[in-house]
């Protein structure tokens, strides 16, 4: 039975931090449907090149979606069918469906048991002729080990392309999350560090011929109104959202300070706690989720919702063993070890800017109560 007399806490807070730039994004919608810029225009613009100053990238180009920019970038790279892609098995689906939708075949590997991010041990094994790219995936706010990979892909002949949909303005010194590889690929899903009031997402770059095709590929292969120089796709942004993410991106480097102060406060409060592990931080973590380790992963979760506190699991069901992706090789049970440990032990805590310390007291003495 909940407990009716206190305030539920959400697992995100998408209201309260409404509350906090209401003027600013009203304002902001207002003039987009007064100057009816839904389809690209200046709010597009603007959000491509201050999205581009924030990753320290020299392009950015909007798109429909993070799935979206991945399949644009798979396109834009010439990866297609016959060729193999490397990723991480525990990760969102979307990583999966950019290969696939190029034609390619996603070759999924296991992850490191501290931070989550791809074993480059079993990266380097998974690499065959047909492998084509590496996609590391920044999971949960936390920078992959680029510099080793990127060397291992140099040595190979490979393409590295960022999964960055978790970790908007992640950074090791001054090289950000997207900088890296060839090309990086953000979502903008509204519950992100970075998030839009409906789909969005961005793709990064630095290489000039790269950004052309892709801004072509978005709208359908467009040189001009009525010219088509590629088949394309209606993969665009539009101009409201650019417009709310405009407004967000002021903001969003306190929101990761708040997010990061949030999380060494969780990880300090639970370190008195046995039976629950806390992340491990690494490199450049924006927390985009707060995930902890525990032995009864359910019963904690109908514990928290019990005190009236939302969590998540993310991911309980790793890709190498996904229904969708049976034809795939190396599919089934038993293939990854860890990331089928961690499916089966991981839980996302409340986690957002906005979170109080009374909220999250509220969080760590129902979690303190469960394994205690």
């Amino acid at each position: 039975m909940k407990t009716a007399s206190l305030a539920t806490i959400p697992f995100v807070d998408l209201k309260a931090q409404y509350q906090t730039i209401k003027s600013e994004i009203d304002d902001a919608v207002s003039k987009t449907i007064e100057e009816t810029a839904f389809i690209g225009g200046a709010r597009v613009k603007d959000l491509e090149e201050g999205f581009a100053r924030f990753s320290g990238t020299r392009y950015a180009i909007g798109c429909s979606s993070g799935t979206t920019a991945l399949h644009l970038a798979m396109v834009s790279a010439g990866i297609g069918p016959g060729d193999e892609v490397i990723t991480a098995s525990h990760t969102f689906v979307a990583t999966a469906e950019g290969i696939l939708h190029a034609g390619a075949d996603p070759i999924f590997v296991d992850v490191d048991p501290e931070d989550y991010c791809l074993d480059l041990a079993q990266v380097e094994k998974a690499i065959t002729p047909r492998t084509k790219a590496i996609i590391p995936v920044h999971i949960y706010g936390q920078l992959a080990d680029m510099d080793p990979l990127l060397a291992l892909a140099k040595k190979h002949n490979l393409i590295v392309i960022e999964d960055a949909a978790q970790a908007h303005g992640a950074a090791l010194g001054d090289r950000k999350a997207g900088s890296m590889g060839l090309m990086g690929c953000f979502s903008f899903y509204p519950g992100k560090n970075l998030g839009a009031y409906g789909d969005a997402g961005i793709v990064t770059t630095d290489d000039e011929a790269h950004y052309e095709n892709i801004q072509a590929l978005a709208n359908h292969g467009r040189e001009t109104k009525y010219t088509h120089k590629i088949i394309g796709y209606n993969y665009r942004i539009d101009g409201i959202q650019a417009a709310v993410l405009n407004v967000k991106l002021k903001h969003i480097a306190d929101w990761n300070r708040s997010r990061q102060r949030i999380a060494h406060r969780y990880t300090e409060l639970l370190s008195g706690i046995d039976g629950v592990r806390a992340p491990v931080e690494r490199r450049g973590h924006v927390y985009h989720l707060y995930v902890i380790q525990v032995d009864d992963r359910e019963g904690l979760a109908k514990a928290l919702a019990a005190d009236n506190i939302q969590s998540g699991v993310h991911y309980p069901v790793p890709l190498h063993m996904q229904p969708c992706f049976k034809h795939l090789p190396g599919w089934g049970e038993g293939k990854h070890p860890v990331t089928e440990k961690l499916a089966k032990r991981i839980l996302s805590l409340p986690m957002f800017p906005e979170l109080t310390e009374e909220q999250q007291d509220r969080v760590v003495e129902s979690v303190r109560k469960f394994v205690g």
